[in-house]
């Protein structure tokens, strides 16, 4: 049997677990599937319809909001008991922070961002290194498989399953399992709408967008196409942007249908997280800015009079 970690926000789906559940599938043993937090017990529909029999469901009093140790521990609980062949996650900042924890608890290996999972004796595993410049060929030598799923290496793919049925455990936490935990939330984080991993159309900034201010253009032409605005890190670590929009190794990894670069030159860890995007367009005033390797279309120009331009254009043209 091979065990799911299914991530939520206090249950909103991580659309990543979806894959997760698919590349679990590949392996051609029965899924079930887990999460931490009754909340996370609404998702029993869902993770049915991707093919889990079962979905664990975690609840305790102190499980309200994102506690990656205590997720460590309950997964630990879990395992002890179940005996699963592997245990996989999406390859999210949040999936390979709890799987680290379990494998810590456990005192074994863990493979994260794996492209392809063989099982065996050892296993093997393909994984991304170097910000996916690199793909590592790697045995693990360990009875159970503690795995990430490489985001966007795998299309979800729904088998039409009825629901999971839902089986809750409470696992024995312990204080320090609550030693990192949210203390608050910026009401800013989290506008609503599209969020970037489910958004099929990102129109990302950078530095060359010059401040605050001049992603109001940025936020224009997102809205016009239906789409979701994205950053680069210096733009957040700058605090023009919140840390929710950034794209990026560690930000979030996006792979829409459209995927608009503005002032952005295409440093490693954002070249990591966009790279999957179906179209790439880039608009910079450098023609040999790194990012143009992954153009399907650039525009060599001032992004402060492409983006006008662009956004009138396209607003004719729906007339």
């Amino acid at each position: 049997m091979i065990l799911v970690l299914i991530d939520h926000d206090r249950g909103e789906l991580d659309q990543l677990s979806l894959r997760a559940l698919t590349a679990a599938r590949k392996l051609g043993q029965d899924i079930e599937a887990v999460v931490i937090g009754k909340e996370g017990a609404a998702l029993a529909g869902i993770v049915g319809e991707y093919g889990a029999k079962v979905l664990h469901v975690a609840n305790h009093a102190n499980l309200t909001d994102y506690t990656p140790m205590a997720s460590g521990r309950a997964l630990k609980d879990l395992v002890e008991k179940l005996k699963p062949a592997a245990v996989l996650a999406a390859g999210s900042p949040r999936g390979n922070e709890q799987l680290a924890h379990l494998a810590a608890f456990l005192d074994l290996p863990m493979a994260a961002e794996c492209s392809e999972i063989t099982l065996g004796s050892p296993h093997h595993v393909l994984r991304a290194r170097w910000a996916g410049n690199l793909i590592e060929s790697a045995n693990v030598h360990s009875d159970l498989l503690i795995a990430s799923v490489l985001a966007f290496s795998t299309e979800p793919e729904s088998v039409n399953g009825g629901a999971a049925t839902v089986a809750e455990f409470e696992p024995a936490l312990e204080p320090q399992d609550y030693a990192v935990k949210v203390l608050s939330r910026d009401a800013g984080e989290s506008k609503g709408g599209v969020t970037l991993v489910d958004a099929k159309v990102i129109v990302s900034g950078g530095r060359g967008v010059g401040g605050p201010d001049g992603f109001g253009q940025i936020e224009e032409l997102a809205n016009l196409l239906g789409g979701t605005v994205g950053c680069s890190r210096v733009v957040t670590s700058s605090g023009w942007r919140p840390h929710a929009e950034q794209v990026g190794q560690t930000g979030t990894k996006v792979a829409p249908d459209l995927y608009i670069a503005a002032g952005i030159s295409g440093a490693m860890q954002h070249i990591a997280g966009m790279k999957n995007s179906k179209t790439i367009v880039v608009i910079n005033t450098d023609p040999e800015a790194p990012i143009l390797s992954y153009a399907d279309y650039a525009i060599i120009g001032d992004l402060h009079q492409v983006i006008p331009a662009l956004t009138s254009a396209i607003r004719e043209a729906k007339g």
